[in-house]
């Protein structure tokens, strides 16, 4: 009997649960004005506004208003869009937030430590922080400059302790942030603190984290986007060492860029007098040297290669296929400097493929004949140590032919001397 009075309480309760959890609405406001009644009750201390923080999960639904919880924290109350902060109804805003406090970094080290605190003690914080985060960085115009400046601070603190990527920075390329320079002032204030912070090894690292050392530009407005404008910028802040960062990452792009169109042009089967002006643009846009150009189109002609297995039909083939890019080679191996760094790329190359060792002395030979390498740059190679790859071996092979070589160079110039 008492089973059936326990059957029916025990399933109203289950009911009574569910409509009152169905009944709960979202209230930011709501948890805004627990949080900030909590924090105005520390008085500014920072530890005393942790251990509330830290106490008031348990009570508090965090994993529902996390975003508020940031919210409150950076500018004292609800962000809405455009960047104002939420004053409705009769509750203030907590003067615990970075926005109020002082901009010296030991207050701002003293900030980070309570949001480093709570997302270890709340684990689940940390992706809604960088959620967040790209939310804030967007509002950026909304707020007063030396509102910027703070957060701009807390931001390298962020991202030099791993609470946010430096690819959040990327949410700035955004045409209403870059006007102004408003976009330009905040990461150069982020890039400043976290090398004064940590030290340029460690900004190096999160750009290249976050990928941003090819993106720098991006961050400039459009009707002043320069590599002038962007070094002096850098150069104001003392951020030089960047700037040699994004030119070699520029550089290398362009290299990928012009790899990848000679790759599709070649596919193509586009005529080699076509290549050749296309590749002189190209070179001459991202100003990329010849001795670079040269390399790049050995890597390419060679890649399309289908080889024979027979290494002594090998040579042959690949004398063949390469004798058709010749005027290609030879277009842009018109210096000594571009002509050694064939050589070496033939030599890397016929060392790296086990079944192209025997056929070095005759890919060199097939490029004399047809004028891509002189004998000057030839003997130089013999004669002076380079890439190491392979060299005694390509030595023994070039050694007839070199012979020949510097026979003829001399009676060259005995015949010089009798005149």
């Amino acid at each position: 009997m008492s089973q059936k009075v326990e059957k029916p309480v025990l399933s109203g309760q289950r009911i009574k649960t569910r409509k009152r959890d169905e009944k709960e609405k979202y209230d930011p406001n709501g948890f805004r004005d627990a949080l900030v009644q909590g924090l105005e009750r520390a008085g500014g201390d920072l530890d005393t506004a942790y251990k509330f923080l830290d106490g008031a999960g348990s009570k508090l639904d965090y994993r529902r208003y996390g975003e508020v919880i940031f919210d409150v924290l950076i500018a004292g109350g609800l962000l809405l869009p455009g960047g104002s902060v939420s004053m409705d109804g009769e509750s203030p805003k907590t003067n615990t937030c970075i926005f109020a406090a002082n901009d010296d970094m030991d207050t701002m080290r003293n900030f980070e430590q309570v949001f480093v605190k709570l997302m270890r003690r709340y684990k689940y914080l940390e992706k809604m922080f960088e959620e967040e985060m790209k939310k804030v960085l967007v509002y950026l115009k909304g707020f007063e400059p030396p509102q910027r400046i703070k957060l701009a601070r807390m931001t390298a603190l962020w991202i030099g302790n791993g609470c946010v990527p430096p690819s959040v920075l990327l949410v700035l390329v955004n045409e209403h942030l870059l006007k102004d320079n408003l976009a330009l002032d905040f990461v150069l204030e982020v890039f400043a603190t976290v090398k004064q912070e940590r030290g340029v090894a460690s900004l190096v690292t999160a750009l290249k984290k976050g990928q941003l050392e090819g993106r720098l530009l991006e961050f400039l407005p459009l009707n002043r986007r320069s590599e002038d404008v962007l070094a002096a910028s850098f150069a104001s802040r003392g951020l030089a060492e960047l700037l040699k960062l994004h030119r070699a990452q520029a550089f290398q792009e362009a290299r990928r860029e012009l790899t990848q169109a000679l790759l599709d042009e070649l596919a193509d089967e586009k005529p080699v007098r076509d290549l050749i002006q296309e590749l002189r643009d190209m070179a001459a846009k991202h100003a990329i040297p010849d001795h670079e150009v040269v390399a790049i189109i050995w890597q390419c002609v060679m890649s399309r290669g289908e080889w024979n297995k027979k290494e002594e039909l090998l040579a042959e083939q690949a004398a063949k296929h390469l004798r058709h890019y010749t005027p290609l080679l030879a277009a842009f191996a018109q210096s000594a400097k571009a002509e050694i760094a064939l050589l070496t790329k033939v030599q890397e190359y016929c060392y790296e493929n086990m079944s192209f060792m025997r056929a070095f002395s005759k890919l060199v030979l097939m490029l004399y004949k047809t004028n891509v390498l002189s004998e000057e740059v030839i003997l130089k190679w013999y004669r002076e140590p380079n890439s190491s790859k392979g060299k005694m071996m390509f030595l023994d092979q070039m050694k007839k032919f070199v012979e020949w070589l510097q026979s003829a160079e001399e009676e060259s110039e005995s015949g010089e001397e009798e005149d």
